[in-house]
């Protein structure tokens, strides 16, 4: 007897030139309730399960949107308008939290470096004596901090979410909170450190 390719397996591997990956899981999901392998109340019983499902599938559509449309670009340009004259350190504290803040239009870390990072990165390049490989640093760093910031800010952040713990104004409230404060840690130690271990 031969085996059967399992087509949860099969499909991604073999027919990603026919269907794509999201596809691929929505017919393996309506195949599990047409066969009856799962029950309509079944996937009903799972709110956090959708709430998540939601708030993502929208909100990494809308960052995409947002990029597409060049909207992402023309923020920043307008921002490096506004910074002419300003002392080099200055911008690029501006600049990383311009960088961080915005992650509010984004549902992913990825999404946000790929769209933003490259556009903030050459704003900051143009302003004549500002370090850029410090500027580099801190810009990087601070995707590691964002993913506080909202209820869909980063992967783990809805499952955190729609455990229930923290209520939705709470969330909003503590994420600018401690945003800030990590933000604010960032370049009070960030920019003197790096700067003294890049002269």
């Amino acid at each position: 007897m031969g085996r059967r390719a399992n087509p949860d397996i099969a499909l991604p591997l073999l027919g990603s030139q026919f269907i794509d990956a999201t596809g691929v899981v929505l017919l393996a999901n309506t195949l599990m309730l047409v066969t009856g392998v799962v029950a309509w109340d079944d996937i009903l019983g799972h709110k956090a399960a959708w709430n998540v499902l939601v708030w993502f599938a929208t909100l990494v559509a809308l960052a995409d949107g947002l990029n597409r449309v060049g909207f992402v670009t023309w923020a920043a340009r307008g921002f490096a308008a506004r910074l002419v004259g300003v002392p080099p350190l200055t911008v690029m504290a501006l600049l990383v939290a311009f960088f961080f803040f915005v992650h509010y239009m984004f549902a992913s870390l990825t999404a946000h470096a790929a769209a933003v990072l490259p556009v903030v990165l050459a704003t900051g390049m143009a302003v004549p004596g500002l370090p850029v490989r410090v500027f580099a640093l801190l810009l990087v760093y601070s995707l590691g901090m964002m993913g506080v910031l909202t209820p869909y800010a980063t992967g783990p952040a809805p499952v955190y979410y729609a455990s229930g713990y923290v209520s939705r104004r709470d969330f909003w409230v503590l994420g600018l909170v401690f945003g800030t404060i990590y933000l604010v840690a960032l370049l009070g130690i960030g920019v003197p450190y790096l700067t003294a271990m890049n002269p």
